[in-house]
């Protein structure tokens, strides 16, 4: 996909881009309601900035959030008064709807709200509007009311996140999960897949690279299915595959996500899955083109594919290497693969904590 996210000030957008017609149309302005475009001037008048997508046809995707305190106003209910992230903006252009920059988009606006610790985030959407609904209740919104400007009204609450879906609880995880594990990813397929991972003197391309390539990941692994269960976290391992330094300090733990489903496609040789139905399963969301997909499913004796939801990351100077894994008796023992490896919840929050994550706004009940 051509074209990154990059933070913009209102002033340096093009609001004569086709991107905006709709928009203008969607809000023209009445009594309870200012219109786009005067609102958009607004906007740049007072420096205000916005998350934009932008590729060789223009915009592509626009984002803005704000912070909030009033009530919100239903025409059945009034929601009282308490901090909000309101998703102000969210639209995508119509060349980039059913892919993965809307999830990659929400993903983003989540991320904001979780380190913002207010108790919710919400968003209006026109009911015609069926493509942002159906992504917004995917990742657990739900429907509270029509605001008087006839926009349904969507809302997610800190005190009553939905443990039953990954997708509906990110990027909060479950408290009651009951292991962890660890996903072994070699170094060149790790950038690529999680691009928000920084490795000192690594520097990978970050927020618009991110939020573009969504945050469901899929690995293809050639041994048999690990011991995850769906709605687990795991611990991503990126292997160093260099050879100037020492490989116990370089390899480490980057990131963590959350199962979303397991796939067993090849077992001791024996397909379980036509490879037109892998790749129909697996869509866009591996590092791996349709080629280098077909050698594994032609060559391995096991193939299983781990999809993943990308919940956090550690960041540049706080990666947990294996050297810290090793000392502590978070590593495998002699002759135990990694993978097969089960982290108690106390030794997976212990290992958060090592990465600098405010473990409390991670997990929480």
């Amino acid at each position: 996909m051509a074209g990154k996210f990059s933070f913009k000030r209102f002033s340096e957008i093009d609001l004569d881009d086709p991107f905006f017609i709709e928009l203008k149309g969607d809000y023209l302005g009445n009594e309870h309601s200012t219109g786009f475009i005067e609102w958009f001037r607004k906007k740049s008048t007072d420096g205000s900035t916005a998350l934009v997508f932008e590729d060789d046809k223009g915009v592509g995707a626009f984002i803005y959030l704000k912070n909030e305190t009033e009530a919100i106003e239903l025409t059945d209910q009034i929601l009282p008064a308490v901090p909000r992230i309101k998703i102000g903006t969210l639209r995508l252009a119509e060349r980039y709807r059913g892919q993965r920059l809307g999830e990659g988009a929400i993903g983003l606006a989540l991320w904001h709200w979780q380190k913002s610790k207010v108790p919710d985030i919400y968003v209006t959407v026109f009911e015609k509007r069926d493509d942002l609904i159906g992504l917004f209740e995917k990742f657990g919104f739900h429907r509270v009311g029509i605001n008087k400007n006839n926009e349904c009204v969507y809302v997610r609450n800190r005190a009553s996140v939905d443990y039953s879906d990954p997708y509906k609880s990110f990027p909060f995880i479950n408290p009651n999960f009951p292991k962890a594990g660890y996903v072994l990813v070699n170094d060149s397929y790790h950038d690529e897949l999680f691009p928000y991972s920084e490795v000192k003197g690594e520097l990978q391309p970050q927020l618009g690279l991110a939020v573009t390539n969504g945050i469901s990941k899929i690995y293809v692994g050639a041994s048999r299915p690990p011991h995850y269960n769906i709605g687990e976290p795991v611990l991503i391992y990126r292997i160093y595959k260099g050879t100037s330094g020492a490989p116990q300090h370089k390899s480490c733990i980057t990131s963590f996500c959350v199962i979303t489903d397991i796939i067993e496609v090849k077992s001791f040789g024996r397909y379980l899955m036509q490879f037109d139905e892998l790749i129909a399963r697996i869509g866009n969301k591996s590092v791996f083109n349709e080629n280098d997909l077909l050698e594994r499913y032609d060559k391995d004796k096991n193939v299983v594919v781990i999809e993943m939801l990308y919940y956090g990351y550690f960041g540049e100077g706080n990666n947990v290497n294996k050297n810290w894994l090793d000392t502590h008796g978070y590593w495998s023992k002699s002759g135990e693969y990694p993978t097969s490896v089960q982290l108690t919840p106390t030794q997976f929050k212990e290992i958060l904590t090592e990465g600098n994550v405010d473990v409390s706004n991670v997990i929480i009940n």
